[in-house]
């Protein structure tokens, strides 16, 4: 098994519920693979540094998936043709780095080393 993590960015008109669709849309596309998700993050709206189909910000998902190749095929086929994203990468990895968090907030951040030290 392959492992890899893949990034979706939604439009920035997505709401949370849309968001949740997306999510649950293409980890069933995964599972039908014999696929697995180890991990989903929503990371939030970000700016985007350059303009995609005239939206300045997008809405990032991110999945550590575990699977053949096969499952990506499939995840991509199904990316290109769904209007609510405007860009996906997969990247193959070769282990997970499932601790760390880089797209939390300063705050969250600073208070969990204030109540460390």
């Amino acid at each position: 098994m392959n492992l890899y993590e893949h990034t979706i960015i939604a439009r920035q008109d997505s709401s949370q519920s849309e968001i949740n669709q997306l999510i649950e849309k293409y980890s069933k596309i995964v599972e039908k693979n014999k696929g697995e998700i180890v991990k989903t993050e929503n990371w939030g709206l970000m700016n985007l540094s350059y303009l995609i189909k005239k939206n300045r910000k997008g809405s990032y998902i991110h999945f550590k998936i575990k699977g053949n190749g096969n499952v990506i095929n499939e995840l991509e086929k199904n990316e290109s043709i769904d209007k609510k994203l405007l860009r996906y990468i997969t990247v193959k990895v070769k282990k997970f780095d499932l601790d760390t968090n880089y797209f939390n907030k300063k705050d969250e951040n600073e208070k969990k080393e204030s109540i460390k030290n």
